[in-house]
């Protein structure tokens, strides 16, 4: 893993690259709220292993990246970080195929990044994405935000997944920030009432039906309005929010990988 820098919309941004000389296709990581790309380690290991060479960067105010913390005042910036990820990247890896791969929050920002550059990607995964709403925008009726960080039972069966996470220094313990719930409620009601992903472009989606932290009754709110006839959804029982770290961990990245090379294959 590599790891490198590059100028974001508001600082430098921390990127990684996880090398593959002899890499088929490109695999683009945008990881999810309060979190960053350390975390998805296996992950990438495992795409490597795939035939990928993977890439992503922490978002503004996550991770290693500049800004204050989980303040994101214009998720459209952020989008156009990915896409400058994508293009630092290009330079490189010109000529394969790209596959985004977003996580929670990182399914809403590559939903959006798909509708406005579809030509640019080959097919799209989306973990427990954030689509159609999301329950903690109701923290916004508050006049002030209550102190209500992430629970971290809520992200696996398996507690030493919470456990890490609650550890976790680069990680947001802290509260929602009204700026950054306005901002997303901006960006879901951009992607519920802008152009659908179209037929051309073949979209996973991947959810458990155990995840009381993004519902799946409000992603498929959603989807519905986005998906077009490429578009698949599996649901895992019992699986709680992180589908790439609950205890079928691998089955879910075993699915991840063979719809991938279904679409290398068909093109």
């Amino acid at each position: 893993m590599i790891e490198w820098k590059l100028n974001g919309h508001g600082g430098q941004l921390a990127a990684r690259t996880w090398a593959n000389p002899g890499a088929s296709w490109l695999a683009v990581l945008v990881h999810g709220y309060g979190e960053h790309l350390g975390r998805y380690e296996h992950v990438a290991r495992t795409l490597v292993t795939a035939g990928a060479v993977v890439i992503g960067a922490d978002h503004i105010g996550h991770g290693d990246s500049a800004g204050e913390r989980v303040l994101v005042t214009d998720f459209e910036q952020v989008v156009a970080d990915v896409d400058r990820v994508i293009e630092a990247a290009g330079t490189e890896h010109s000529g394969l195929p790209v596959v985004l791969i977003g996580h929670s929050l990182g399914g809403a920002i590559a939903v959006r990044y798909a509708q406005q550059h579809p030509e640019r990607l080959t097919a799209m995964v989306l973990s427990a994405p954030v689509l159609g709403s999301w329950h903690a925008l109701d923290l916004l009726e508050y006049e002030q935000i209550p102190d209500t960080p992430i629970d971290p039972d809520t992200l696996s069966r398996d507690p030493a997944v919470g456990a890490a996470y609650a550890a976790d220094p680069l990680v947001w313990h802290g509260p929602f920030k009204r700026e950054t719930l306005r901002a997303l409620d901006e960006l879901l009601q951009t992607i519920n009432f802008d152009q659908p992903l179209g037929d051309e472009l073949p979209v996973l989606w991947l959810h458990g039906d155990e995840d009381t932290l993004v519902e799946q009754a409000d992603t498929r709110a959603g989807t519905d309005r986005v998906r077009g006839l490429g578009f698949q959804e599996h649901t895992y029982i019992g699986a709680r929010h992180e589908l790439f770290n609950e205890v079928n961990k691998d089955e879910v990245l075993f699915d991840v990988v063979a719809f991938v090379r279904e679409v290398l294959a068909a093109r």
